[in-house]
């Protein structure tokens, strides 16, 4: 069975460039974005940081935290973002395991609660988030569903 290994982008500054080449790849915002928010954590401006799962040294899996993940409620942050893990590594707890991992992050340094907007339903329950309300995505014509943990 194949080992993963979770970390915070601090651990592993040098991973940077390819987070973000990679998160770009999944979520097609640019690239630009994920290298000044991943700058701002590594040079501690802001404690809204990136996380990672690697497995044979490569990205399976990954989230981030930022203010607001493009929709109208800018008082509902920081939000979780652009969480995804490889299809080929889902239903293994991986995304599980990072959101915890967010989750006493966040805690640990004072910031709570914090949100997340999905269109999934019932799979972030069972992590502790709850729904909260429905929120309007930057440019979107449907509403999307917002999460929180408290």
């Amino acid at each position: 069975m194949e080992e993963y290994i979770y970390i915070n982008l601090r651990e592993r500054p040098e991973l940077m460039k390819t987070a973000a080449d990679w998160f770009h790849s999944k979520w097609g915002v640019p690239t630009k974005a994920y290298l000044d928010c991943m700058n701002a954590y590594l040079r501690k401006e802001t404690e809204y940081g990136w996380y990672l799962c690697l497995g044979s040294d490569k990205i399976i899996g990954g989230m981030g935290v930022i203010e607001n993940d493009f929709h109208n409620r800018k008082d509902l942050t920081p939000n979780v973002c652009a969480v995804y893990t490889e299809k080929d590594y889902r239903c293994k707890g991986i995304a599980g395991h990072l959101l915890n991992m967010v989750v006493e992050d966040m805690k640990a340094k004072g910031i709570t609660p914090i949100y997340l907007v999905t269109d999934h339903t019932s799979f972030y329950e069972r992590y502790g988030w709850e729904f909260l309300c429905m929120v309007q995505g930057d440019g979107e014509d449907h509403m999307t569903r917002m999460y929180i943990h408290r």
